[in-house]
């Protein structure tokens, strides 16, 4: 925890910004090889959005808000600036907003064939729920700014 404690410092003293202004820690992916992966895209400046599944008891990302990325190791990779946050039905969730996570071939098709595999074991094992094209997800762009 120091090396991200020590790297928060670091950043709101670089970048003169109030510690509140982080809004969290996280690693993208649902292990070590993704949250390896994908903090590397980032860090790359290849992936600058992602989207989850929309959970009425979990905190909302706010647009301006600062977040740490970190890597499969849990060590801090970079931090990004919230964009744009928007609420929508996985079906409606564009071939642009897909091209902008950066993953894979960028292409809508492999997009929506990795989310929906990772949004219906997210949905199944930590929400209780199913999902479908109906569920409400959360998409959000970022800049990586260091």
């Amino acid at each position: 925890m120091n090396k991200i404690n020590d790297f928060c410092i670091d950043f709101c003293q670089k970048h003169h910004v109030d510690p509140e202004e982080l809004e969290e820690v996280f690693a993208f992916g649902r292990n070590s090889h993704d949250a390896d992966v994908l903090s590397d895209l980032v860090n790359r400046g290849i992936k600058t959005a992602t989207t989850s599944v929309y959970d009425l008891d979990g905190a909302m990302p706010v647009v301006g808000k600062y977040a740490i990325v970190l890597n499969g190791k849990n060590e801090p990779v970079c931090v990004i600036q919230n964009k744009t946050v928007e609420i929508m039905p996985f079906k409606n969730v564009s071939a642009e907003h897909a091209y902008l996570e950066g993953e894979g071939d960028r292409s809508y098709e492999y997009w929506r064939k990795v989310h929906e595999k990772f949004f219906a074991q997210e949905c199944e094992e930590d929400l209780d729920t199913t999902f479908t094209e109906n569920t409400e997800v959360v998409c959000e762009t970022f800049e990586k700014v260091d």
